[in-house]
């Protein structure tokens, strides 16, 4: 009967323990690199609030925002406020961007001219052929004399080519196919995460990156009944932290990514 009664007062005094720590759980959504691991440096700032992140890795540009939507996962961290605000256009979704955390310039990568000056009549040019990302390659294509594109337009694709003085190739893949098209362009368009996964270098092996000044800078998000809570302000307090800053600036710096706050 002691037995008992002593297995009992444990009980009630553990099940509000296990209680509190699922309260104190954050279920964050990223993407391989860099997000992740800059993730992995806020779950130890968390700790210190008495957080408990965890990570869950997604491989594409999609999901993570559906499994926020459907309530998967607590927030997400991958993405750029106009590739959301796209995404919440074509499906309806009720999500928030917060803080911004870091940029990843994309950039222009060739296997087979050493400099943009090289690029000759006729090259074949590979760009994302998503709304976002294929927007900052053309533009990226512009800036650097390559091709003129349309004004006042939001999304930009090879119709709104306006001036192509070398009368160049575009073709318009998925994003995560692009380094593999390297063997077979002059020239392709890769954003940061992809070409990193892809063994290149932004700081060595990119012909041309976005500058720092780039609107596209990578956000936290939430649902938007979530932005206020006390979880959600700790977690952004933590990707925002003196820690994250400086691992972004120490190790991901010689990568090409660069720090948003």
């Amino acid at each position: 009967m002691k037995k008992a009664l002593t297995f009992a007062l444990l009980a009630l005094i553990l099940i509000p323990t296990f209680a509190a720590a699922a309260d104190n759980k954050i279920l964050l959504g990223v993407t391989p690199f860099p997000a992740k691991d800059i993730a992995v440096i806020a779950k130890d700032v968390l700790k210190k609030d008495g957080y408990d992140l965890v990570i869950k890795e997604f491989t594409d540009f999609v999901q993570p925002n559906l499994a926020l939507q459907d309530k998967s996962l607590n927030a997400n961290f991958f993405q750029h406020v106009p590739y959301l605000e796209n995404m919440e256009r074509e499906k309806n979704l009720d999500i928030v961007p917060l803080v911004k955390v870091h940029l990843l310039p994309i950039g222009i990568y060739s296997k087979k001219v050493r400099s943009l000056k090289d690029v000759k009549k006729g090259s074949i040019v590979a760009v994302p052929n998503d709304p976002t990302n294929g927007y900052r390659a053309y533009k990226l294509l512009e800036r650097e004399g390559l091709l003129k594109m349309a004004t006042g337009k939001k999304d930009l694709t090879a119709r709104d080519v306006v001036s192509n003085p070398l009368g160049l190739k575009i073709i318009e893949l998925e994003a995560p196919q692009l380094p593999r098209s390297l063997p077979d362009t002059t020239i392709s368009v890769i954003t940061m995460n992809f070409a990193v996964d892809a063994g290149l270098n932004p700081t060595k092996e990119a012909l041309a990156l976005e500058d720092k000044n780039s609107p596209y800078a990578v956000v936290l998000a939430v649902r938007s009944a979530d932005k206020d809570t006390a979880a959600t302000k700790a977690l952004s307090k933590a990707l925002n932290s003196p820690e994250v800053k400086k691992f972004i600036t120490t190790k991901l710096a010689p990568k090409g990514v660069v720090p948003a706050f």
